[in-house]
């Protein structure tokens, strides 16, 4: 006898289920028993995919889930199960693309029509009370699927035995070997310099994303060949990012994406796996060109966590999302103005609130919110010095202005009800932002991210257990153990490694990689699964292991962990971990010839195969060993690698032959070796300057490096022998 339905969401971890919860719908969360029951019962399952951030989530959650007449249909015709996007991207991953070959269409909400053994049928995303929209009501979608399943069971098992071959041919696709051909990265950097937005900046037209991959490998490509289209690609890109309104011009950090090609109406929601690699890619830019734009948006990054979430952060770790809006009849009113709440927050000071909706874009038809024209999107709009000339002042007091107007109108939008901010962590979400904050610290100079970043990825590394993945959901053995948080996690701890030269954190790398291999590796072709086997799964789908090099939109967790174990191999000099690098970017060679700017930080790991690495030896302790050693960190070069080698205290036996011929130097010195050749060693910073620009690709824009001013490491990185 089937017991009693009921909603079962009240006791789940997710703030996106719990939510759920209050719904008159009969949901399950994921899991073996809602597909027995659907089995039991013969009724497809209807399944739910969404986030807490999720504007249209809450939309459809108000206007169907929480109707009782669609709800009594959906308990009475279907076994319904609600997941969380964040909590489960592989169920995620796996269904929207299922529903994307079936429709054409993905994003969240996803709604997706299952077999009682997970196989989908029928789907699509936002679905409205009535019909209209171009798309059918879902009280009609309900019905009509209901009927087929009841009526014409065939045509069902059919679409999706259709689906599931077609699913198949795509794996096959994406997982496509092939030899390693350097020459693709020049195709793959060809084809963004043909999708250049040169008008607006990014790649295509809109929406546009922040595609911190695609900027990292341009900035790579212009330090390696130094030509001058390659700079103008990522600057002129990260420029209008920066202008846009998809950069909080009050409170920093970046929304998900904007809708329009200018960059100024975003999707409101902030992300991690957005920000952190953002505040990374930012801070290499500032190094390499030395934009104070560049600097004051990695600072508004870093100011933004430390705003948002202060005791997270003390306790080590980083918020997964801050939310849209703060309810479904709310479409970013939190982040937008109209002029009366602009002139209010400036206390009715009429010069500086015409001043500010001048260079904040108020006077700007593309900012306006559709559903409200009276609110618009804070923008660069007009640069400073043009807003001070329109109104007789100087440039200094135009600027002392706006930050007046800025602190102002950052104070108003305090008082406003916040959008929800999801504290739950998720471990490569938090690697993410942890690996930015140390590059912020290594290139922008601030040791207060490296202090946050090094104590959330201290916390990480105490949730991990011998010989498993790391947990998804941090300090949650249960969860899944996911590539993408192996991959990120990995590569956190080398950055750790070189901003401290703490052997701590390379200790671990080596673990986290034998943990990798053994996790995900699958012992056929050298790709990495994308989750760990854990028995036997809910849904037939989920059987199935997924491969893939793209970046969608985080970075490829195949891509990340070839790109970190060649990193690992050059630091350690064990070739154990090159070869399963190299194994990794062949079993996707194929697959990468057809992806190429979607699979970026792919072609940023196959510059690792083909090109030489750089690597600075700094022998010595001492004020002088120090300082060569921030002069190493702080230069922004394509496969650098920084050791620190103490000659009293390392052994010259556990080190790699051409490190541990190093090591007899009896005062501080710097050594540069490109592969395996080592220049003549250097004594002083300034020489050390010159030596690493020397050894830079012929052709290299090298001449155009900024270095930043002032030591930034000097209370991070201990003294050689020290651990922490």
């Amino acid at each position: 006898m089937d017991e009693p339905p009921r909603n079962s969401l009240g006791t789940e971890r997710s703030p996106f289920l719990r939510h759920g919860a209050a719904q008159p719908v009969h949901w399950a969360p994921w899991g073996e028993a809602a597909f027995e029951r659907a089995r039991r019962l013969d009724r497809p399952v209807l399944l739910d995919i969404g986030a807490i951030w999720c504007h249209w989530c809450h939309v459809m959650d108000r206007e169907s889930y929480e109707d009782p007449a669609l709800a009594a249909l959906i308990n009475e015709q279907f076994v319904p199960v609600k997941v969380d996007r964040d909590e489960r991207p592989d169920v995620d991953g796996r269904y929207q693309r299922a529903v994307q070959l079936l429709t054409g269409q993905g994003g969240w909400p996803l709604t997706a029509f299952l077999t009682p053994d997970g196989e989908a049928f029928y789907g699509g995303t936002y679905f409205p009370p009535e019909d209209g929209m171009g798309r059918p009501s879902f009280g009609r979608v309900l019905r009509e699927i209901a009927r087929i399943w009841r009526e014409e069971r065939d045509r069902a098992r059919e679409a999706a035995r259709s689906v599931r071959e077609r699913l198949g041919s795509q794996a096959r696709s994406e997982a496509a070997a092939g030899e390693l051909r350097p020459e693709l990265i020049a195709d793959t950097t060809a084809e963004l310099a043909r999708n250049f937005d040169s008008r607006y900046g990014g790649f295509g037209n809109a929406p546009k994303f922040p595609s911190p991959g695609v900027l990292d490998l341009l900035l790579d490509e212009w330090l390696d060949g130094g030509e001058p289209r390659m700079r103008r690609l990522f600057e002129e890109t990260l420029v209008a990012m920066a202008r846009g309104g998809i950069h909080d011009q009050l409170g920093g950090g970046f929304h998900r994406y904007a809708t329009d090609a200018r960059w100024l109406v975003p999707h409101f929601e902030k992300m991690a796996y957005d920000n952190g690699p953002l505040l990374a890619t930012y801070a290499r830019a500032w190094a390499v060109t030395g934009q104070p734009r560049f600097r004051a948006v990695c600072d508004g990054i870093i100011d933004h966590y430390l705003a948002l979430s202060p005791e997270l952060l003390a306790a080590g770790g980083f918020p997964a999302s801050q939310d849209a809006d703060v309810g479904p009849d709310d479409d970013g009113d939190y982040w937008t103005w109209t002029r009366g709440e602009l002139l209010a927050a400036v206390a009715g000071d009429e010069r500086r609130a015409a001043l500010a909706a001048r260079h904040w874009g108020l006077d700007d038809g593309g900012a306006r919110m559709r559903h409200d024209p009276a609110r618009h999107v804070l923008f660069e709009a007009v640069p400073v010095a043009q807003v001070a000339a329109g109104f007789g002042m100087t440039e200094a007091e135009a600027r002392q202005e706006l930050k007046h107007a800025r602190a102002q109108l950052r104070a108003a939008r305090r008082q406003r009800p916040q959008p929800y901010v999801d504290r739950t962590q998720y471990s490569g979400w938090v690697a993410l932002v942890a690996a930015g904050c140390m590059t912020a610290a290594r290139y922008a100079g601030r040791k207060d991210a490296a202090t946050i970043g090094l104590r959330a990825l201290d916390r990480l590394l105490a949730s991990t257990s011998p010989g498993r993945g790391v947990p998804h959901r941090v300090g949650d053995p249960e969860s899944e153990e996911l590539l993408e948080d192996e991959a990120f996690l990995l590569q956190a701890l080398l950055d750790a490694f070189e901003l401290t030269q703490d052997a701590h954190y390379l200790q671990q790398a080596r673990v986290r990689a034998q943990v990798l291999r053994a996790r995900f590796g699958t012992g056929d072709d050298g790709a990495f699964q994308d989750r760990a086997s854990r028995g036997p799964e809910a849904a037939s789908p989920l059987a199935a292991p997924q491969f893939s090099s793209a970046d969608a939109p985080t970075p490829a967790g195949n891509a990340v962990a070839a790109l970190s174990l060649f990193r690992l191999a050059e630091l350690t000099g064990e070739a154990e971990f090159r070869a399963p690098a190299e194994q990794v970017l062949r079993a996707f060679a194929g697959a990468a010839e057809r992806q190429r700017s979607a699979a970026a930080t792919y072609m940023r790991a196959l510059g690792w195969a083909t090109r030489d690495p750089v690597q600075v030896v700094v022998v010595g302790a001492g004020n002088v060993g120090r300082d060569l050693l921030q002069e190493a960190l702080r230069m922004p070069r394509p496969r650098l690698t920084v050791r620190w080698l103490d000659a009293a205290e390392v052994s010259r036996e556990s080190l790699p032959a051409h490190l541990a011929a190093l090591v007899d130097a009896t005062h501080p010195r710097a050594y540069v070796c490109v592969g395996r050749s080592c220049r003549a060693p250097v004594a002083a910073p300034e020489q050390l300057r010159v030596l690493l620009a020397a050894s830079a690709p012929a052709g290299a824009g090298r001449g155009s490096l900024h270095s930043p001013a002032g030591p930034a490491f000097s209370r991070l990185a201990p003294h050689p022998g020290e651990s922490r």
